[in-house]
C-alpha cells in the first residue's frame, strides 16, 4: 500500500479544510512549493497528493505555475479540482502531472472520461466525494441523489484508470476513516481505489492497510502529517510489513 501526502492549495498557500468548508480553513505553509519538497524528500518516491481549492469552486485549474515549479523540482505529483476539459487535462499533464483528477466531470460530461481515458490512458483517475452515501460535486459543495457506490460501477466502463474515494464528513476530522463505506466502493468496482479523508493516527494506518484484501492500495493523508500526529516515515514502515 502507497502513501500519499496531500498538499491542498487555496489563495498560493499550502491549507487544510474540514470537511470540505471553505470557511473551516487552516493555513499549514505560505509556500505550497516547498511543502511539497518537504513531503516528497521524506516519500521519495510514488507521488503527493495536490488540489487546486479555487479551481475546484471557478471550474478551470489555476495553479499551472505552481505544478510546473514543483515538476522542476523533480517532484512526481497527481493533481485535481476544477479539470473538466480536454484542454486543461493536457494544460496540467504538460505541466507534469503524472495522474489527473476528474471529479465533477464526471457526472457533467462522462464523455470526457472516456475520450481522456484513450489519449492518456493510465493517467486519469475519477474522485468519488461523498457525503452521508451521496456523491457531491463543484468542490463538495453542490449535492447530487447518487450514491458512491452507484458511480464506481459507472466509472470502469468509462476507461479510467482509479477511483479517489473520499469520505467528506471524515475530512480534515481526525477521528479515522469510513472504513466500511471505502470497502463498498472497492467491492463495487474493478479498478484499484485510493482511500482518502480521515487518517489521524498510525492506528488508522495498520487499519487501512487491511484494506488491501478489497483492492484498496493507497491513503491520502493531510492533516494528520501537518500536526505531526505521525511522520511519513513513520507511516511507510507499517505500510511497508508484510
Amino acid at each position: 500500500m502507497y502513501l500519499l501526502p496531500a498538499v491542498d492549495i487555496r489563495g498560493g498557500k499550502c491549507v487544510n479544510l474540514i470537511q470540505g468548508d471553505y470557511s473551516q480553513e487552516t493555513v499549514f505553509s505560505e509556500d505550497p512549493v516547498k511543502q511539497a519538497k518537504t513531503w516528497w524528500n521524506e516519500l521519495k518516491h510514488g507521488l503527493i497528493h495536490i488540489v487546486d481549492l479555487d479551481g475546484a469552486r471557478t471550474g478551470k485549474c489555476e495553479i499551472v505555475h505552481i505544478l510546473k515549479t514543483i515538476s522542476s523540482a523533480g517532484i512526481r505529483y497527481e493533481v485535481g479540482g476544477g479539470i473538466r476539459s480536454l484542454k486543461t487535462i493536457e494544460e496540467v499533464i504538460n505541466a507534469g502531472a503524472e495522474r489527473v483528477i476528474l471529479g465533477t466531470a464526471v457526472l457533467i460530461e462522462p464523455e470526457l472520461i472516456k475520450t481522456a481515458s484513450t489519449i492518456w490512458r493510465n493517467k486519469i483517475v475519477v474522485a468519488i466525494d461523498a457525503k452521508e452515501g451521496k456523491v457531491a460535486i463543484e468542490g463538495w459543495t453542490k449535492p447530487t441523489e447518487i450514491s458512491p457506490i452507484e458511480l464506481a460501477k459507472m466509472i470502469a466502463d468509462l476507461g479510467a484508470s482509479r477511483i479517489i474515494y473520499t469520505d467528506i464528513l471524515s475530512d480534515g476530522m481526525m477521528k479515522g476513516p469510513n472504513y466500511q463505506m471505502t470497502i463498498k466502493v472497492a467491492q463495487s468496482t474493478p479498478l484499484p481505489v485510493t482511500m482518502s479523508g480521515g487518517i489521524s493516527s498510525l492506528n488508522d494506518i495498520v487499519k487501512a492497510k487491511e484494506l488491501e484484501t478489497y483492492g484498496v492500495d493507497e491513503i491520502i493523508v493531510g492533516r494528520a502529517l501537518y500536526l505531526n500526529i505521525f511522520t511519513i516515515k513513520e507511516a511507510l514502515k507499517i505500510l511497508m510489513e508484510n
